[in-house]
């Protein structure tokens, strides 16, 4: 982290306030807006003319007052100089490879991107000409062994989606700018107060604000921070493009889930730490993939350009323990069975990524499960945890 703990806590407060005007409500309201007017055809052709250019009003789907804020404050955050939200986390990663990407280009991806943004690389991209190639993240600087002359991009995750391993950012972003490729990062698993990724030299960093930016399990919206006016204005153009923009509801959640973001982390992490506690004394376990864990994959990386760690991990169990595990997860209380993380509730999910990896290898031979510890009282989830396991033994 380069900006202090409570310098970011207090940004995420006090940004995108207008702290001067009288009477002021403590947050934006939902702007519902399509048709934008103006006082005369002069206004309306300025702002024709500058459509594509931050902060200018011009029609709904180009951004409101309330967008732009969104923007402005995650702009800020992440050290950038522009954001464009759109209208999920897969849009945002399908926006940013569409932005750099063209008929007879390359574009390395890594082998533990989030499944739909693989799906979107291998059904879509290559149907537009784009051949993808997928690498193990762990490679670093050896990275520079695939690129090729018309590689355009390097897409890549931190930590990967299900296994958790960290790559070393600074040196695949390096990779790339060599490359003259535009690298990006999918950096939703730690938000901004946790790691900024443009400030270790990554182009273009993607949120799923659906996650821990909204934190309520309510909101589907999506989030691309550039770190040069360049990039940036690929993006907002391509966003506009294609006809996306995020809701207007869905802006007004994230932007108050940014308000109490810190605090719900500091929350998310310390209960975390105590149920990797837990789980590490249970015969059952074989091992724990979280960044923090130092049995994790790039563990090293995770604590030099991290600051802290979130609330998601998963669990690989011994093997012959399949249906054991699907009876524990069936009889849990406060642990819920559904898609997404990042909110409030405490989740558990199986997840298997052999079928997905083709430049890596699931060295896992026991059953994986996803945990998102929630908010919950910490002693709860872990008496639910011991009723569950008993289901094990």
């Amino acid at each position: 982290m380069k900006t202090s703990d409570a310098n970011l806590t207090n940004a995420l407060i006090h940004l995108g306030r207008d702290h001067q005007s009288r009477g002021r409500s403590v947050n934006l309201p939902i702007y519902q807006a399509s048709t934008m007017l103006f006082n005369n055809l002069e206004e309306f052709e300025q702002a024709r003319d500058t459509r594509y250019e931050k902060g200018t009003l011009y029609y709904g789907r180009y951004g409101t007052p309330a967008t732009f804020e969104l923007e402005n404050m995650m702009t800020e955050l992440e050290h950038g100089v522009g954001c464009v939200a759109v209208s999920s986390g897969l849009t945002a990663c399908v926006v940013s490879l569409m932005a750099f990407a063209k008929a007879g280009s390359h574009v390395l991806v890594a082998d533990t991107v989030y499944g739909p943004t693989r799906a979107f690389c291998d059904n879509v991209l290559t149907g537009y000409g784009v051949e993808i190639t997928y690498f193990d993240p762990m490679l670093g600087a050896d990275l520079a062994l695939l690129v090729q002359a018309n590689t355009a991009a390097v897409f890549f995750e931190a930590p990967g989606s299900g296994s958790f391993e960290v790559p070393d950012i600074p040196a695949i972003a390096h990779v790339a700018s060599a490359a003259g490729a535009v690298s990006i990062l999918d950096g939703t698993w730690a938000t901004p107060l946790l790691c900024q990724p443009l400030t270790l030299g990554v182009d273009v960093v993607v949120h799923s604000g659906s996650k821990y930016i909204s934190g309520h399990s309510d909101a589907m919206l999506g989030l691309i921070v550039a770190g040069s006016q360049v990039h940036y204005d690929k993006v907002r153009k391509m966003s506009l493009s294609i006809g996306d923009r995020a809701g207007a509801n869905d802006v007004f959640l994230a932007l108050r889930g940014l308000r109490t973001l810190a605090v719900r982390l500091r929350q998310h992490a310390q209960s975390t730490v105590a149920c990797i506690a837990w789980l590490e004394q249970q015969p059952s376990v074989d091992r724990i993939l979280h960044p923090s864990h130092s049995d994790c994959p790039g563990h090293e990386h995770w604590h030099r350009d991290f600051s802290g760690s979130a609330g998601l991990f998963s669990v690989v169990f011994k093997p012959g323990l399949e249906n054991k595990v699907r009876h524990m997860i069936n009889n849990l209380s406060l642990f819920g069975i559904g898609l997404s993380w990042g909110g409030f509730e405490s989740l558990i999910l199986p997840v298997d990524p052999s079928p997905y990896r083709t430049a890596t290898t699931w060295s896992a031979t026991g059953p994986t499960v996803r945990f998102n510890i929630g908010l919950e009282d910490v002693d709860s989830l872990l008496s639910d945890l011991d009723a569950g396991f008993a289901y094990l033994s």
